[in-house]
């Protein structure tokens, strides 16, 4: 009896002794180890001309990146409106892809991209702006509290309408050229951007 309890407590003692010496070198191994990387979180984009578009870049830092918009970064260039958009505004930009420049009749677009015809291209690309920040579903419900068309006043001082026809968002210019939006609500620190397939012309 008197050599179990002897076994007993040298075991006990050996125990002790083990996880003194293991505890202090664990502990160290844990407090060496780097605390886990925090992700970042991914903000929320739409891709357009084959880039996001993220809504903390402003206009003109968001348009610049897309393949659809060069012709349209390159005449808002030329314009000087580039500080223009990007200001607090806010804006709804009724943005033309190439192919609606492509459209125009041959040398419209290098016509007014000379300097001496800036007036002209300022006055084309404003009729393309609207102040304020309307989503789609602004757009519809103004056009439903108006008969089905709202009617919207362009930073150029001319009008644009905007209507649902045929199950597509359509705005029209003061000529009666029908612009169809082809992605819509695409979110900019200063507003909002509709990307559209058709040059939109003031009188």
């Amino acid at each position: 009896m008197k050599f179990r309890t002897v076994l007993l407590g040298l075991s006990a003692a050996a125990f002790a002794a083990a996880c003194a010496s293991t505890t202090p070198a664990a502990d160290t191994a844990l407090a060496a180890e780097p605390a886990p990387a925090i992700a970042e979180p991914i903000e929320a984009s739409v891709t357009v001309g084959g880039a996001a578009m993220y809504p903390s870049k402003n206009i003109v830092e968001n348009a610049v990146n897309s393949a659809d918009h060069t012709t349209l970064v390159a005449a808002v260039t030329a314009a000087g409106l580039v500080e223009t958009l990007q200001s607090p505004g806010p804006f709804t930009v009724f943005a033309p892809v190439n192919s609606a420049f492509d459209a125009l009749p041959a040398g419209t677009v290098d016509t007014l991209l000379k300097p001496e015809n800036k007036d002209a291209l300022t006055k084309v690309l404003t009729a393309h702006v609207v102040a304020g920040d309307l989503k789609a579903a602004d757009l519809v419900a103004l056009a439903a509290a108006n008969g089905g068309v709202a009617t919207l006043t362009t930073v150029s001082g001319d009008t644009l309408t905007f209507a649902v026809e045929g199950g597509a968002a359509v705005v029209t210019d003061e000529s009666g050229g029908k612009a169809r939006v082809t992605i819509a609500d695409v979110d900019q620190s200063n507003g909002v951007i509709h990307v559209v397939d058709k040059v939109l012309l003031p009188n």
